[in-house]
């Protein structure tokens, strides 16, 4: 099965998840459980929209928490390369469609000094993807914002791949530069995944 066969399937079975509210609320509880989310300072969340396991309410009661929550947003860097920029937010009210109607900062407040959030300060990074492996290993959307962020994280900073358990296959197909996550969440389980160890 190739990349883009994998991809078709795990949309398919995202688009089709029942009760995602519920199913999405149990990861969360699972997530919040975890020693190492308690002990977490600077956490980034994706912001869930359309079928992908929802985040609003996980990030409020992170929020909630005293944590510091970071949030991504689609940008360039100095050489025109696609990235994800890092922001510290406040409240989810502050974000607006952006690339992909994906809720993001708006472009006036993005580069603000006091809102820029080093990607070495992340000590916790929660990720979405198409579909993950109980291995760790992930399948995105193809255009290899995460990828490129996940390759420049501290050593220690754990990373959490984020999805219904309806989007797990038995092995994705993977290229030397892909990262795994350490641990992949479901509301079924908590898999181990192999992380950069390999």
């Amino acid at each position: 099965m190739t990349k883009a066969d994998q991809r078709r399937q795990a949309y398919r079975a995202r688009a089709m998840q029942s009760e995602p509210a519920l199913h999405s609320a149990a990861i969360q509880c699972r997530l919040m459980n975890q020693i190492w989310f308690q002990t977490a300072v600077t956490v980034l969340w994706y912001v869930g929209c359309r079928s992908e396991v929802q985040t609003h309410t996980a990030i409020n009661d992170t929020l909630a928490l005293g944590k510091s929550v970071v949030v991504p947003y689609c940008t360039e860097d100095a050489g025109g390369a696609r990235c994800l920029g890092l922001w510290g937010l406040n409240d989810l009210s502050e974000l607006r469609p952006g690339t992909w109607r994906i809720p993001e900062p708006p472009v006036e407040r993005r580069y603000q000094p006091e809102r820029q959030v080093a990607v070495t300060d992340l000590d916790l990074v929660l990720v979405p993807g198409v579909a993950f492996d109980k291995r760790g290993g992930r399948l995105g959307n193809g255009a290899g914002y995460y990828d490129r962020l996940l390759s420049q994280v501290r050593a220690d900073c754990l990373l959490v791949g984020i999805c219904y358990e309806s989007q797990l296959v038995s092995d994705v197909v993977t290229e030397p530069h892909d990262v795994f996550m350490d641990y992949v969440i479901t509301e079924a389980a908590l898999y181990r995944g192999r992380g950069r160890e390999g």
